[in-house]
């Protein structure tokens, strides 16, 4: 088998799916497992910290390990850094099989740090029958220094092993993830796999194969482009559980007036500007739900376009990119970090036409979802604040499935990964 531990919502998942194999998830999150199972992953609900490693001795063929990131990634505290001797000490001593891990745990600042030691735990008791052929692992950068030692103790036990960081966006994920990743392989080299894709395109020649630009949140979500629907806006809310920004009875006429890749007023349509609409007095604050017939704020003319930029979070220091681009990072799980689509009014618009832009709009699931590089129709489950806590902690499964298919001997195409639809 393949040992997937932290499972998630199915990042490796749904890459080992598209390449034609499958794993067995060890997750302990209720609706993270109710996605997966949905998805017809097949799943452990379970505390890795806690299930014996020594029931899946004799039968896996490779490991995989994404520990959560919470205590490590930018987006909170930190402390992870100041966990990092402990964890470093749980891993050496888990390595000697010695199990120091409730000692040390009682010193950790949060206790979610020394959840990056397990893997050695499970990696132990595996290669006292020669196992798994392989491993991979991933995290946050600052991480990487562990996954270091790491692949420096894997190398004592016959592995070659790799570990860098990896861009998301080199391999055809619509959104620069950096991740630290950790190879390894007791039958072949270890070494990351080629990038496909660069920030600017890169021809073929006698040095390469070449290289395609990186691609844009716009291309992933099929903005713009004649034989696709154009998105909604309104399906789906804010991460935190907030108001959707517009009801369900707006969708047509927000489909009809507003594409975000680039927003050009309805051809068909005579509406004026929200600030001077006799049905509400002024423009809608961002987030605030419209009534249903309440016409798209937009202008007369066609001359006018609006370009979009996704903003990472409500922060003073926010990524803020633009539809042509990849997304910036994505992560979620606290109202601060709700990612919104934010409008860039073109210079020279008279002040009652700046006053009447779009206001911005939450992400909703599905366009985060493809963003992380999965299908536009994934089966999440839970409320708006379960959904993104999954989708901003999963494996983008186009980066999992490049790492993923040297270890299985598949071909891997990458036209397989269909994101909007």
């Amino acid at each position: 088998m393949i040992l997937d531990l932290f499972a998630g919502p199915g990042g490796w998942s749904h890459a080992l799916t598209v390449l034609g194999a499958r794993d067995v998830g060890l997750e302990w999150d209720e609706w993270a497992c109710k996605t997966r199972a949905r998805a017809g992953q097949l799943t452990i609900r379970t505390d890795v910290a806690v299930y014996p490693a020594w029931i899946f001795s004799g039968r896996v063929l490779g490991l995989i390990a994404s520990p959560p990131c919470q205590a490590w990634s930018m987006a909170g505290k930190r402390l992870g850094l100041v966990d990092q001797p402990l964890v470093h000490q749980a891993v050496a001593d888990l390595a000697a099989g010695r199990d120091t891990r409730e000692q040390l745990l009682g010193a950790c600042a949060d206790p979610r740090s020394l959840l990056a030691a397990e893997p050695m735990r499970y990696l132990h008791a595996l290669n006292t029958v020669g196992e798994p052929e392989w491993v991979l692992m991933e995290e946050v950068p600052d991480v990487l220094p562990l996954w270091r030692q790491y692949a420096a103790i894997l190398r004592a036990w016959g592995f070659s092993v790799w570990a860098g960081i990896l861009n998301a966006a080199d391999y055809g994920v619509p959104q620069t993830r950096r991740r630290a990743i950790l190879l390894a392989s007791r039958t072949r080299t270890a070494a990351p796999p080629p990038p496909t894709h660069a920030p600017v395109a890169e021809p073929e020649s006698l040095f390469g194969p070449g290289r395609a630009r990186w691609v844009s949140m716009a291309e992933a979500l099929g903005w713009g482009a004649t034989d696709r629907p154009v998105p909604t806006v309104c399906a789906g809310g804010g991460p935190g559980g907030g108001p959707e920004p517009f009801p369900t009875g707006s969708r047509k006429t927000l489909t009809d007036a507003r594409n975000r890749g680039t927003w050009t007023p309805h051809p068909d349509a005579e509406l004026t500007p929200a600030s001077r609409r006799e049905d509400s007095g002024r423009a809608a604050r961002p987030g605030e739900n419209r009534p249903a017939g309440a016409a798209t704020p937009t202008f007369t003319t066609e001359r006018h376009r609006w370009s979009w930029s996704l903003r990472s979070n409500n922060q003073s220091n926010a990524t803020v990119r633009r539809a042509d681009e990849p997304a910036g990072t994505l992560f979620f799980g606290h109202r601060a970090n709700e990612c919104a689509w934010i409008p860039g009014a073109p210079s020279g618009l008279p002040d009652d036409e700046q006053r009447a832009a779009p206001a911005p709009i939450k992400i909703t699931a599905r366009e985060a979802g493809v963003l992380q590089s999965f299908p536009a129709d994934y089966p999440w489950q839970g409320n708006k604040g379960q959904t993104f806590s999954q989708i901003g902690n999963a494996v983008p499964p186009r980066l999992a499935a490049h790492l993923l298919a040297p270890h299985l001997n598949k071909p891997f195409n990458p036209d397989d990964f269909i994101l909007a639809a």
